[in-house]
């Protein structure tokens, strides 16, 4: 019997000491647990993705001196860490085997993805050669994230007759990934007919998330364990070839994903940041107060500040909701009327506008007073301003530059606004009471920023909206595509002119979390200067 460790990290990309910190403490869990081998997901050492720091010499160096330092601590036990690996002046994606304090092996990542958030190729030489190794009479092959997802390396690892695999990963989260996941490898077990070991990795970088999940999978090609969502984790598995496993059911509510999802991307956010607190435009509006609930669900009620800046065009319902959230929640706001500096602004410019009515320009002043509160605040005491707009809005340009767009981090950034709805419901679950108000949830969405608006004075409802985003962004269907399964074509129309018209003000958004397959961003690079037609 072999007994396996999946060392399940949250590797922060650069920290090349702390993550060797890291690595030599789960070697210690590992061997107290009286593992034999024990595995580290992809690019363990170096954090993932390590993207042009992979350019700087000194970082490989240094990311190859900490792996050799790693040899001192593997007496008894064999390791096997992901890191960066040069040779010939050539950089790879590799692994180390380490055993009794000796690098017996060192793989290159042989399949590079180089689509949607992956730049691979970008940095990497492929590898070449599949290793197969020997382990107490048993044989085992050692690969990497991509490499198992290929049919092409699966077939060739059929002819082995492998006892077991196993994978080291940094695979990023999106809705339904787990599933495609668990697709993937089980059919890639039962090809190769012999265990299979996924070691992923955990924590939030920038923009992506990675959830962790680590699963083992039978020869049968079924699923019989798997580790935490969203946290660290040392899974132990005691491999004995003539035994029988029974297959796991999980079930995983969406919401609770992108819950998982939004507040490790969160969490991590911050703290490898080195921020202390954060702070939060509340309008009383859904938008902002899943953002403010959310983060001080993460981050502790200490930690969060919130700035209420009603205007005259703010309904008095409004507001009672947004001072409801914040007292709900315990958490200090502040409460700023944006009148007399909207008034102020408005009127040093009437030499220069006169004649001309009021139109958006005095909309987008009121958002963008707000957005330089919200700054000074930042400024003043070192808060990080969290950005409260959804991808809905942002898809089609329903939102301010420099306005209601500013921020270090946008929580929401990549969360319909159907999705928003569905996550305010399950936020109040978690707080087990109504932190946010039933009239947040009736009351029609609107900016507040003229008499009478809505959003559905310029937007579709967002549940006819989010599916033809989601058809065109995500899915890349044409127009006559999206027609043809059933919208209206000149609504349609309508929608893909103003996402296509307003990918500059993406460019310049902050940062924010992905959860669908396709986020604005990496995701998706579409050119600002654009004259395809539609």
């Amino acid at each position: 019997m072999v007994k396996i460790a999946l060392a399940q990290i949250n590797s922060s990309v650069g920290d090349i000491k702390g993550n060797y910190a890291t690595i030599e403490d789960y070697l210690r869990r590992a061997r107290r647990k009286k593992a034999d081998i024990v595995v580290f997901p992809e690019l363990a050492l170096s954090g993932y993705p390590p993207e042009d720091l992979l350019l700087k010499p000194n970082f490989v160096e240094a990311n190859g001196a900490y792996l050799r330092k790693l040899k001192a601590h593997t007496k008894g036990i064999v390791a096997i860490v992901g890191f960066v690996d040069k040779k010939d002046r050539h950089i790879y994606n590799a692994y180390a085997l380490i055993e009794d304090g000796e690098i017996k092996d060192i793989y290159h990542k042989i399949y590079l993805p180089n689509y949607g958030v992956f730049d691979e190729k970008r940095y990497f030489t492929p590898g070449e050669s599949i290793t197969c190794y020997q382990y107490r009479g048993h044989l085992f092959s050692v690969n990497i994230c991509e490499d198992i997802w290929d049919t092409t390396y699966v077939s060739q690892l059929t002819s082995q007759r492998l006892d077991f695999v196993i994978n080291l990963s940094a695979s990023p989260f999106h809705l339904g990934k787990f599933f495609l996941r668990r697709k993937v490898l089980a059919k890639a077990s039962k090809r190769l007919r012999a265990l299979l070991l996924y070691c992923n990795l955990v924590g939030g970088q920038d923009e992506l998330v990675f959830d962790g999940t680590s699963m083992i999978f039978s020869p049968q090609g079924q699923l019989i364990t798997y580790a935490k969502h969203f946290e660290e984790d040392l899974l132990l598995f005691s491999f004995d070839k003539k035994k029988k496993y029974s297959p796991q059911k999980i079930k995983i509510r969406e919401e609770e994903e992108i819950f998982g999802a939004l507040r490790l991307g969160l969490y991590d956010y911050v703290k490898k940041n080195r921020f202390k607190k954060v702070i939060v435009g509340v309008s009383g509006g859904i938008d902002s107060a899943v953002v403010v609930s959310l983060a001080t669900y993460v981050l502790g009620k200490n930690n969060v500040k919130a700035l209420i800046m009603p205007s005259s065009y703010t309904s008095p319902s409004t507001l009672k909701d947004a001072q409801k959230i914040c007292n709900n929640l315990g958490i200090q706001y502040s409460l700023i009327s944006i009148d007399s500096i909207f008034k102020n602004f408005c009127n040093s410019l009437v030499p220069f506008f006169k004649g001309s009515t009021i139109d958006k320009t005095e909309e987008n002043i009121q958002a963008r007073v707000r957005g330089n509160l919200l700054m000074a605040f930042s400024n003043k005491f070192g808060y990080l301003v969290l950005n409260t707009g959804n991808k809905s809005e942002t898809a089609c340009g329903y939102c301010t530059l420099y306005g209601d767009m500013v921020g270090g981090f946008g929580v929401l950034k990549d969360v319909p606004k159907t999705m928003v709805y569905r996550l305010a419901r399950y936020i109040n679950t978690r707080f087990k009471k109504k932190v946010i108000p039933t009239s947040v949830f009736k009351r029609s969405p609107s900016a507040e920023l003229k008499p009478n608006q809505r959003d559905s004075d310029t937007l579709p409802d967002y549940p006819l909206l989010d599916e033809i985003l989601s058809l065109y962004v995500e899915e890349d269907l044409s127009l006559d595509e999206i027609v043809a399964l059933g919208f209206n074509r000149s609504l349609t129309k309508k929608i893909i002119a103003m996402v296509d018209a307003n990918e500059y003000k993406r460019r310049q958004a902050p940062v924010g979390i992905k959860i669908t397959p396709r986020a604005f961003g990496k995701d998706r690079r579409m050119p600002i200067t654009n004259r395809f037609l539609l």
